[in-house]
């Protein structure tokens, strides 16, 4: 075990194999950055509405009660935008937090507007990661209708972990005006999210982006979230290199590469499009 456990913190006591959550008493300070963020950033663009979309998940959970204590109910409009794939309880938990938090949401179907997409290239029904990603495109589509309409902006629910790694859609769920949660590693969200009063069963429900029937993160991803949080914590944002990380975590060194490689290979994911250098 590397890191000191948390016996005063609710969820487990330690977490393998490096935990990275913040002691008790920062809890309340790492806390009130995000809301001031949030509230400076909706000063700067001179707006006071917040659009949402809510999955149910931990991330969009946790970024709406973010939202409700630094802006109030009234200022954060959800939208709960279930496709076809979409499973009934993550919607259902959509729903649910949105009326827990006292906030105005409404539910859009998704299906009608992919099937027009897919029936412009009809070639594209059997793919699976395409249509997935057309699904995440279209959410972002009716998220900044809905922020232009009403004069908002569009909140994101990445995490540092997903986004380091480039595990969102490029102009989907990725398309957003901010991340409150973005300096937050999978393991912290979890950890704030308890703080904030977070259901329990939606703290430590399996994450799915819902992109494809039967899908999960981890499965995707093809490594857990907290291995993944300590190879990026270490090698990544700590400049540890690859093989004092496999060690330093017992892993193997392949999976640090691999982990390198998602982050260096989805760069283009957190930058601007590419222009070619200045001419001399």
């Amino acid at each position: 075990m590397l890191g000191d456990p948390h016996p005063n913190m609710t969820g487990p006591d330690e977490l393998e194999p490096l935990d990275l959550r913040f002691e008790p008493d920062e809890l309340d300070p790492v806390v009130d950055s995000i809301e001031s963020f949030i509230q400076e950033t909706m000063s700067q663009a001179g707006v006071d509405r917040a659009i949402l979309g809510l999955s149910g998940g931990i991330d969009s959970t946790t970024t709406a009660h973010l939202l409700v204590d630094a802006l109030g109910p009234e200022a954060v409009h959800g939208l709960v935008m279930p496709g076809r794939v979409s499973q009934a309880d993550n919607m259902g938990d959509a729903e649910r937090v949105a009326l827990d938090l006292g906030i105005e949401y409404d539910v859009i179907e998704i299906e009608p507007f992919v099937d027009k997409l897919v029936g412009a290239f009809p070639e594209t029904e059997i793919d699976q990661f395409a249509i997935g990603n057309a699904r995440a495109r279209v959410r972002a589509v009716l998220n900044y209708l809905l922020a232009n309409h009403e004069d908002g902006l569009v909140v994101g629910t990445g995490n540092r972990t997903e986004i380091l790694v480039g595990y969102f859609t490029k102009y989907g769920d990725g398309a957003v005006d901010c991340n409150p949660i973005g300096r937050l590693y999978k393991q912290q969200v979890r950890q704030v999210a308890r703080h904030l009063g977070v259901d329990e069963d939606l703290v430590t429900k399996t994450p799915t982006a819902g992109l494809w029937t039967g899908q999960t993160d981890e499965d995707e991803l093809g490594i857990e979230y907290e291995v993944l949080d300590a190879i990026l914590a270490l090698h990544i944002d700590g400049r540890l290199s690859a093989g004092a990380t496999a060690r330093m975590l017992d892993v193997d060194r392949e999976l640090v590469d691999r982990v390198d490689t998602m982050v260096k290979r989805t760069e283009h994911k957190r930058t601007p499009p590419a222009t070619p250098a200045p001419h001399d």
